[in-house]
């Protein structure tokens, strides 16, 4: 059986943490936690981690999501190249969406399947393994200048360093 790797869970749970522990110890050659995301991005500079396993809050009494927004953005900018799971008990759509948007490569919600979180992380992994397409980058590139831009195709296109036709033309190719 293939195993996955090193997986980074952080929860402040102890009990959540052993029992994620146990669940993914058959699947990940290691399995390693933290009990607070401010160590994270020290530890990544030290040890190779394949995924992360991100609760989505850390503050007693505040169930928003937004620590582990801001955690999820601190590591996608120091390592963008690890994928992070997002997971919480206080789950809904909109912060689900939020966390997408923010780089999160999935989103699970507790009390979790074991079959089906194992089912995700091997996706997700599986996944960023694939090398995408110039057309497909070019694409996301093209996309991210106009939601930058707010819609604004003409200053999407000065951002890009083309003209407005260009960008109506790559546009039209890419659909």
């Amino acid at each position: 059986m293939q195993n996955y790797g090193t997986i980074l869970v952080i929860d402040d749970n102890e009990a959540i943490l052993t029992a994620l522990k146990y669940c993914l110890a058959s699947t990940f050659d290691r399995v390693m936690t933290l009990t607070s995301p401010d160590s994270v991005i020290s530890l990544l500079s030290r040890e190779q981690v394949n995924i992360i396993l991100l609760d989505m809050n850390f503050t007693l009494g505040v169930n928003s999501g937004q620590d582990g927004l801001v955690w999820l953005q601190a590591i996608r900018k120091h390592h963008p190249e690890i994928p992070v799971v997002l997971i919480t008990a206080y789950a809904d759509v909109s912060l689900a969406v939020r966390g997408l948007k923010r780089g999160a490569a999935d989103f699970i919600t507790k009390p979790w399947d074991n079959d089906e979180l194992v089912r995700k992380l091997k996706d997700v992994l599986e996944t960023a393994d694939e090398v995408a397409t110039l057309d497909e980058v070019e694409a996301e590139h093209i996309r991210h200048a106009i939601d930058r831009c707010h819609g604004n195709l003409s200053k999407a296109a000065e951002l890009l360093g083309i003209t407005r036709q260009t960008l109506y033309n790559k546009m039209k190719r890419l659909q």
